[in-house]
């Protein structure tokens, strides 16, 4: 790979990094939001290095033309630095960055991940009166698993998250998939779903119902799982790597 090419790379690197932070939400699939500044200030240098590579190779070649300074790199316009051939492929994450974005992860994913292990919280609030009660999966998850006041029994309560199909075809699974800082160390936090006939995976649901009692409520035998009552399609949130509080369905 020459010179003017590796140039070009940065140059093209630099762009698409600050086209993804700045103009869309495409970042929020490989990283959190809060690392939007290192994004932006990375794309910036590169953007500048491509720049500046660039124009001193210009400056050097005007040299070269107008006092006949020979360069010792310069090898009758030949460039012998050995880059192999697959570096070229290098080209190809630079470009995604600005005409093509890779599907968000989904199912095939969390299928796939580690599941987040819940940490262990030594007291808990009591929950408001509001039904359905909005619960994040991780919240819900540790009312079933730890909470000894019992608090989730029978409570009609509202999660929300993508279903991911269960492999023994027992119920399916409402999903979230969250970034501890970027897509390289996700974890995935799941509710077993019993009730109505699995929708396509992917799908984004609001679900309403109660605990489905398998085991003993407020201890770790209790599984994190949900008689649905209603299940509502909707919109992906513009940042699907966290587990936020249900929002209305659109």
């Amino acid at each position: 790979m020459r010179r003017p090419v590796q140039t070009l790379l940065l140059t093209l690197t630099g762009i698409g990094l600050l086209h993804t932070a700045l103009f869309t939400d495409i970042y929020l699939r490989y990283v959190k939001a809060g690392l939007r500044p290192p994004l932006i200030v990375s794309g910036a240098v590169l953007l500048l290095l491509g720049l500046a590579s660039a124009a001193m190779r210009d400056a050097r070649h005007h040299t070269r033309d107008g006092d006949h300074v020979p360069d010792p790199g310069h090898d009758h316009g030949h460039d012998h630095s050995g880059a192999p051939r697959i570096a070229w492929l290098l080209f190809l994450p630079a470009l995604s960055l600005l005409w093509y974005a890779p599907p968000a992860l989904g199912a095939y994913t969390a299928a796939r991940s580690n599941t987040e292990a819940v940490t262990v919280q030594e007291g808990f609030a009591p929950l408001p009166a509001t039904s359905p009660l909005p619960l994040t999966l991780t919240d819900f998850t540790k009312r079933v698993q730890q909470d000894r006041s019992l608090a989730v029994k029978g409570r009609t309560v509202r999660l929300t998250g993508f279903v991911t199909p269960d492999e023994n075809d027992d119920g399916w699974y409402l999903t979230r998939i969250i970034f501890t800082c970027c897509a390289a160390d996700s974890q995935t936090v799941k509710v077993h779903v019993y009730g109505p006939e699995a929708p396509p995976a992917d799908t984004w649901l609001a679900v309403t119902g109660t605990w489905h009692p398998q085991g003993t409520l407020g201890t770790r035998t209790a599984q994190a799982a949900l008689d649905v009552k209603d299940a509502r399609p909707m919109a992906q949130p513009v940042n699907a790597y966290t587990d936020d509080l249900p929002l209305t369905p659109s």
